[in-house]
């Protein structure tokens, strides 16, 4: 599936809840099912940098798509970084460096953050750029 469905669909999935309460815990127990980082990468190398809580994220290579996992400390976040994996992984670099992020905004998510959990929204979304970047140069 392209990055560009698994948006809408995460857009009309969050369009389903009246209030954000309800939205917060979709959140949370979309934190639950995020495929988790292994311990070895639960270290300050993949450590998100601009967010409040502790955001650990990893990539690798599967068959010219990058694989993410994560973790965090925060459930929130946790919820959060798990959104972003499922629109980017799986996906080819070149995809998830042309792809926006409109769907934030369309979920309203980053205008009910916290200014520290909103910057560290625009970092985990950074990082997830910068390894496709990476990735891709290898891959060229």
């Amino acid at each position: 599936m392209t990055i560009d469905k698994i948006q809408e669909e995460i857009i009309d999935e969050f369009s389903m809840f009246d209030d954000w309460m309800q939205r917060y815990e979709y959140m949370i127990d979309l934190g639950k099912s995020l495929p988790l980082i292994e311990e070895e990468f639960k270290t300050n190398d993949y450590i998100i940098k601009g967010c409040q809580s502790k955001v650990w994220v990893h990539a690798k290579l599967q068959e010219d798509k990058l694989v993410f996992t994560a973790d965090s400390d925060a459930i929130i976040t946790k919820g959060i970084i798990a959104i972003l994996i499922r629109a980017f992984s799986n996906q080819k670099p070149q995809d998830i460096i042309d792809a926006n992020t409109n769907f934030i905004d369309e979920i309203g998510l980053k205008e009910h953050l916290s200014p520290t959990r909103a910057n560290g929204l625009v970092s985990m979304i950074k990082q997830i750029k910068l390894y496709a970047v990476a990735y891709q140069t290898q891959l060229k």
